[in-house]
């Protein structure tokens, strides 16, 4: 397919193209920058709004379009699909764009991408949905949970469980905190917050308090991190408040020599490396490992070394603290990951748990007797956190778990000893953390 259509602008083909690439399992992040590394500033803003926007209303897109193509979504192609998408989130969604301009440039590159047959189905499906904007979301299911998981697009069977856990107000919530734009956070290193305030401000953009982390900013929205001088300089870097909290919550010694495990992309060595005398930041994945060697060469971290290496073999040696913040579902970054939530499936829970198990163990191989090891995710669910942590407990004689010392972290965000930060209830992403003592004879 060409880069660039007739009639149809470079970012809309680049949106378009970005969902391909999800389609193919690559992950939205690389596959935005991939596709939208030729537009300017502006338009790449105008694509990411489009489909980060497209994919956190994806439910309730498809909810209005099915009843609207004869034979139901499923039928078409699933770029046609995404087009179709992607003209709906316009239509209702953005601003910017009048209807007119909506209905033409969908019909316009479906017609490039699938014939003009396809483009005759997008006009007439699109002008429909135009006409009937008033009356729409008037029939919503009688059963709460589809109509929430409608309503807030999330999956079924993830709504339910939530509702069980929390009940459906606060649930309602968490999908509301979801659909929400991530903020850009970022975080001083070698100055003082009020320094590195002054310097944004100078470069003309304003911060704000972010929440439970005392030194960390929020930029306004828009904002491109990698053009300040203050990021240039290696004077910050950006870094969720839930984040950050798991590093406090370990409360790791000064002086001590720590591995963070599954490392990437580097903001938990970064800050594990303000009291620890050394960092081993290891992780198993080049491509991965690639950005913490970036973050540790553009902050000129001296005692941070990268390494590569796979959490479960156990074979890095033993330190006096270990962090594994392991692979997980990541149903606490849902307003990050829009992408996230449609590719996951109820297998994926043991699945993960599985490999929660073994990287769990062999973290625990290179903790030294008496040591410390953290063991964090951003997910929400307890399969893949508490019922970790416990199954741990029971296999580990010796092993207990430690809360931190007092005043460490909010009280708000400590749970019987564990860090757990939750979107509805503290406005940051979600995260888990457990802090387990090893005994001297264990």
């Amino acid at each position: 397919m060409p880069s660039t259509l007739p009639l149809v602008t470079d970012a809309r083909v680049a949106a378009a193209d970005t969902l391909a690439d999800l389609r193919t399992g690559l992950l939205l992040d690389a596959a935005f920058d991939r596709r939208a590394a030729a537009l300017d500033a502006r338009d790449r803003r105008w694509t990411q709004e489009l489909v980060w926007g497209m994919l956190r209303k994806r439910g309730w897109i498809d909810y209005l379009l099915a009843p609207r193509v004869r034979g139901g979504l499923a039928r078409l192609d699933s770029d046609l699909a995404d087009l179709l998408r992607l003209g709906v989130y316009q239509l209702f969604h953005m601003g910017s764009v009048p209807a007119y301009a909506a209905i033409a440039q969908t019909v316009e590159i479906a017609k490039q991408r699938h014939g003009m047959g396809a483009s005759k189905l997008v006009n007439a499906v699109l002008r429909r949905l135009d006409r009937e904007r008033d009356a729409l979301g008037a029939d919503l299911p009688a059963d709460p949970v589809e109509a929430l998981a409608i309503e807030h697009s999330h999956p079924r069977w993830l709504v339910a469980r939530w509702v069980a856990r929390w009940g459906a107000d606060e649930t309602k919530a968490l999908l509301e905190a979801n659909n929400r734009e991530a903020p850009l956070i970022v975080r001083p290193w070698g100055i003082v917050r009020e320094q590195l305030e002054a310097m944004l401000e100078t470069s003309g953009v304003h911060v704000s308090d972010a929440p439970l982390v005392e030194d960390s900013m929020l930029l306004a929205p828009g904002t491109v991190i990698t053009s300040l001088g203050a990021f240039q300089q290696g004077r910050c870097f950006v870094q969720d408040p839930a984040a950050t909290l798991v590093t406090r919550y370990a409360a790791i010694p000064a002086g001590a020599q720590v591995a963070d495990l599954c490392a990437a992309p580097g903001g938990k060595s970064v800050e594990l490396s303000r009291t620890a005398a050394h960092v081993t930041a290891a992780d198993s994945s080049e491509s991965r490992l690639t950005r913490v060697i970036e973050t540790i060469q553009r902050l000129e971290l001296e005692n941070v070394d990268p390494v590569m290496a796979d959490a479960r073999d156990g074979t890095l040696g033993e330190f006096d603290a270990v962090l594994v913040d392991a692979p997980c579902t990541g149903t606490g970054t849902f307003r990050r990951h829009p992408d996230a939530r449609w590719r996951l499936r109820t297998s994926d829970l043991a699945v993960m748990s599985a490999a929660q198990r073994a990287v769990l163990r062999g973290a625990a191989k290179c903790v030294k007797p008496g040591g410390l090891l953290i063991y964090s995710t951003c997910s929400l669910e307890p399969e893949e956190n508490d019922v970790q942590v416990e199954s741990f407990l029971a296999d580990h004689p010796g092993w207990t778990l430690e809360p931190p010392p007092a005043g460490t972290v909010p009280d708000s965000v400590l749970d019987a000893g564990r860090l757990r930060v939750l979107p509805q209830r503290h406005g940051a992403d979600g995260s888990f953390a457990a802090r387990l003592r090893r005994g001297m004879e264990a």
